[in-house]
């Protein structure tokens, strides 16, 4: 992409990866438009807010690994920045995460989890199931052992995104309740962006971040990006019964991964399923039923709390699970998608990477492997 200074910025989507690239680039002094109807709400209203590379690691995605891990880095850096900015905490949580597993099967995948991490020279603690629960009294006996990752931290979402709502209107960008139709083009370039209410919005640069929306903004995206729907649930502590956890649970129960998320207040956001059912946001029985079977396997004090809120959400799922960051081309668009489920982790590097574009820099050494123009090449035959 041609390198600008500065100049006007139409952002497609305000969900986390939206708001933080908008909030960052309106502080470096681009004119920043934001369009969506709803920012904030979607996926990133719905998300359990782990921040956890090393425990969702998995054989075979190690530039996954090596992005997340760089981000994770970036954190608290990112955390005290936007606090400031905001004038209110962006939620961050430091305490760690740990894995349990119930039963010999689930340890043996544990095991081979810490095996390969080991191998990636990234070790985590392996620990028998009573030294899990004199870490965190609330697992409960069924936990048979399990690991300790103390550098996987967690932010509390909601929370998240409303400092980033803070500190972009505080940086200027403008928030337009409306929706785009396309990226909109003049002579082989961008020129702004076609919406479905209202005028069409003039830009020297536009960034698609729309999550499981965006492949309808560009051809470029066609077909890269699908909604995989993850279901979540919201509990409280009642009076009387077993404190949470002050980790991050995460845990495999016969097979089926689980997680509980504290939250201040005694709370705890438990998940998460995972389909792909199209853009389906109904919340079901079955995911309701297994989410409070499981949890109460690894959390059996969780029976007694009151159940707030199931909510479902549409992840951004791509097709190697790597996200969509870079300018695929014409001129002037920049995408940042695709992110499945991680883009509470990824926003630092993300944004960072976006601001990188704008001024025409390197982006992040590890923001290479997740180029958008991968998936372009393939297309033309031209290999990365």
């Amino acid at each position: 992409m041609t390198s600008t200074t500065t100049g006007r910025l139409a952002v497609l989507g305000g969900g986390v990866i939206g708001l933080s690239s908008a909030w960052r680039a309106a502080s470096a002094g681009w004119q920043v438009t934001l369009l969506d109807p709803a920012p904030g709400s979607g996926a990133s209203w719905v998300a359990g807010g782990m921040l956890a590379p090393v425990t969702e690691a998995w054989p075979g995605e190690e530039d996954l690994l090596a992005l997340g891990v760089d981000s994770v880095g970036r954190w608290p850096g990112f955390a005290a920045e936007l606090d400031a900015a905001a004038g209110r905490p962006a939620g961050l949580r430091t305490e760690g995460t740990v894995v349990a597993a119930t039963g010999s099967g689930d340890r043996a995948e544990l095991d081979a989890l810490a095996a390969h991490l080991e191998r990636l020279g990234r070790p985590t603690e392996r620990l028998s199931g009573r030294e899990l629960r004199r870490l965190e009294p609330a697992i409960g006996p069924d936990v048979r052992g399990g690991l300790s990752v103390p550098g996987d931290l967690a932010v509390d979402n909601r929370m998240l995104l409303a400092a980033l709502r803070a500190a972009g209107e505080k940086a200027g960008v403008t928030f337009e309740a409306r929706s785009a139709r396309r990226v909109r083009e003049d002579g082989g370039r961008v020129a702004g962006v076609c919406c479905a209410e209202g005028p069409d919005v003039d830009a020297d640069v536009v960034l698609v971040c729309a999550g499981a929306y965006s492949s309808a903004l560009h051809p470029t995206l066609e077909g890269l990006i699908r909604p995989v729907k993850g279901e979540i649930l919201r509990l409280a502590r009642r009076t009387g019964a077993f404190p949470p956890p002050r980790r991050t649970v995460r845990a495999l129960v016969d097979g089926r991964p689980v997680y509980a998320v504290p939250r201040d207040g005694d709370g705890l956001v438990v998940g998460a399923t995972q389909a792909e059912t199209g853009f389906d946001t109904e919340v079901t029985v079955a995911g309701v039923r297994d989410l409070l079977r499981d949890i109460e396997r690894v959390l059996p004090g969780v029976a007694e709390y009151a159940l707030l809120e199931a909510a479902a959400g549409l992840r951004p799922g791509s097709p190697d699970n790597l996200p969509l960051i870079g300018a695929p081309g014409p001129d002037g668009l920049l995408v940042a998608t695709g992110h499945h489920r991680n883009g509470m982790l990824l926003a630092p590097v993300t944004a960072d990477a976006v601001l990188a574009l704008l001024r025409g820099e390197p982006v992040p050494e590890s923001v290479r492997a997740a180029d958008a123009a991968r998936f372009v090449a393939a297309r033309s035959g031209t290999g990365r």
